[in-house]
């Protein structure tokens, strides 16, 4: 045998039991508390150890924990993300995360899940994203100064938000309660996902400023900006890592299934999309199934374009303004300040205006209604149940009900990338939501949607929920979002009436 064949085979099996070893790794399940766990701090724990994909972080609710920085050396793996959450047990609150410049910082740890927290008092941001495929779920984000939720403009790639809520925070015009941006050099294809949110109160800024490479904000509550809910435009231009350029990508974003209340007095406009001066999107704006709603004086505007949007494309929404005033459904910022970097065009469209919808539902009195719009619907009143209290389920006499497409297409000339979910999902109730309790929106009359954000009837009251004798229930219980979940359910009674069928729900 030649001696370096054999000196081949000498290590062979080493280099076996290297990679046997190698792949065999057991994930690591960590415990914080203030006592009887391994640590008192989260921010001791990411700076003594180097977590890896699978690993389990448990913290005990309960408890308040200093602000912490989860490193590059803490990240998980596609597909094996590293666990960071509230470790549930009867009576338990969440456990809090607050102060310092950051609450919370991903500081590139990458794929990880974040879930449980409630986060609050940094100085700056009360959670920092400077990273990719992060998940934050089931979270209470308020008492933030700056921003609450803030994404980098480098190192940051995709990111989704669900079943939380974010409230009391944001300040002056250029801090928001959440603000999200991708590093297109980094994650080219990056997506914010945003879903099962309530988002309410803000103290200033726009409750979303997202300048995102693809966004899906799909059956969120927003209510109560100081400047825009929704504003969708571009990159900033001085920011971002050398190599991009405008042309870079496009940003697009779909608003599917949010109910949108605009409540501000000093500013007049539910959503900007297009521009600022730091950053013209080019993108795609499809608006689907929306409800949007103006509790205020004076002038609106549901839809404002400037500086550079690429295309609208609205189905389905039900838009309204209330106490006999009536709002622009889609108007342009012709008179708009220079942008600060190339090209310094200030065209509200980056090539031309490109509008396209159907079925949707606006004032008799409504203004700047898009003539490229078919079959629009108008009326004085859309007769939703009881706007006051925030019941925007259409009523039984609603023009609304059984108006809408099931499945608008997409203009030819400007389609969106992706296609539409094949189901959609209610908002929450104006509430925060627990995980898994989102409720699926079915169709009614002839199995057609209603225009906005609501059906008539929600599931619950469609087909149940009941149960046959003897049968485990076939809609799981709701489940208070600010106590922990039940380590077991209660046992299922042999029998439970049946609350509602189709035809005798009573409105509900």
């Amino acid at each position: 045998m030649p001696p370096n064949l054999k000196s081949a085979l000498s290590w062979a099996p080493a280099l076996v039991g290297a990679v046997l070893v190698a792949t065999d790794v057991e994930a690591r399940i960590w415990t914080v508390g203030p006592s009887g766990r391994e640590y008192t701090q989260l921010s001791t724990l990411f700076n003594g150890n180097d977590l890896a994909p699978g690993d389990v972080v448990e913290v005990d609710g309960n408890a308040t924990y200093a602000s912490a920085v989860m490193g590059e050396d803490d990240g998980g793996a596609p597909g094996n993300p590293v666990i960071v959450r509230w470790r549930r047990v009867p009576g338990a609150s969440r456990p809090v995360l607050q102060g310092g410049t950051h609450a919370f910082k991903f500081q590139r740890s990458n794929h990880v899940v974040f879930e449980g927290f409630e986060i609050r008092g940094g100085a700056s941001t009360c959670l920092f994203s400077e990273a990719h495929e992060i998940t934050v779920r089931d979270a209470v984000i308020h008492a933030c100064p700056g921003h609450g939720i803030l994404g980098a403009d480098l190192n940051s790639g995709s990111f989704t938000l669900e079943f939380s809520e974010i409230y009391d925070a944001g300040a002056g015009s250029t801090r928001h309660p959440i603000y999200m941006q991708s590093d297109e050099i980094a994650y080219p294809g990056s997506v914010f996902r945003m879903r099962f949110n309530y988002v309410h109160d803000g103290n200033g800024g726009n409750l979303l400023k997202n300048r995102h490479e693809r966004a899906e904000i799909h059956s969120n509550w927003f209510e109560g900006a100081l400047y825009q809910e929704i504003e969708l435009i571009g990159p900033d231009c001085e920011t971002q890592a050398a190599g991009w350029t405008r042309a870079t990508k496009r940003e697009d974003a779909e608003l599917l299934n949010n109910v949108i209340v605009h409540t501000s007095t000093g500013w007049p406009h539910a959503i900007r999309i297009g521009g600022d001066l730091n950053g013209a999107s080019d993108g795609r704006v499809r608006m689907v199934g929306n409800t949007i709603l103006f509790d205020r004086p004076g002038g609106a505007t549901a839809v404002y374009v400037q500086l550079g949007a690429g295309s609208l494309e609205m189905h389905n929404n039900a838009i309204f303004q209330i106490d006999g005033a009536a709002p622009a459904i889609v108007r342009e910022n012709t008179a708009a300040d220079a942008p600060l970097c190339a090209p310094f065009t200030t065209s509200p469209w980056s090539g031309g205006r490109n509008v396209a919808g159907s079925r949707n539902w606006v004032q008799s009195t409504a203004s700047f209604v898009p003539a490229e719009w078919a079959d629009t619907r108008s009326g004085g009143d859309p007769g939703l149940r009881d706007i006051p209290l925030r019941h925007l389920r259409p009523s039984t006499s609603s023009p609304l009900r059984n108006a809408g497409l099931n499945h608008p297409p997409s203009p030819m000339a400007f389609p969106m990338p992706w296609a539409l979910p094949r189901i959609g999902f209610d908002p929450p109730p104006r509430a925060k939501l627990a995980v898994g309790d989102q409720r699926a929106r079915i169709p009614q009359g002839h199995f057609t949607v209603d225009i906005g954000a609501l059906e008539e009837v929600d599931i619950d009251s469609l087909i149940g929920p009941f149960e046959l004798p003897g049968s485990v229930p076939r809609v799981r219980p709701r489940v208070h979002t600010g106590a922990a979940r039940p380590a077991s359910a209660a046992p299922v009674p042999p029998f439970q009436r049946r609350r509602c069928v189709i035809t005798q729900c009573g409105g509900q």
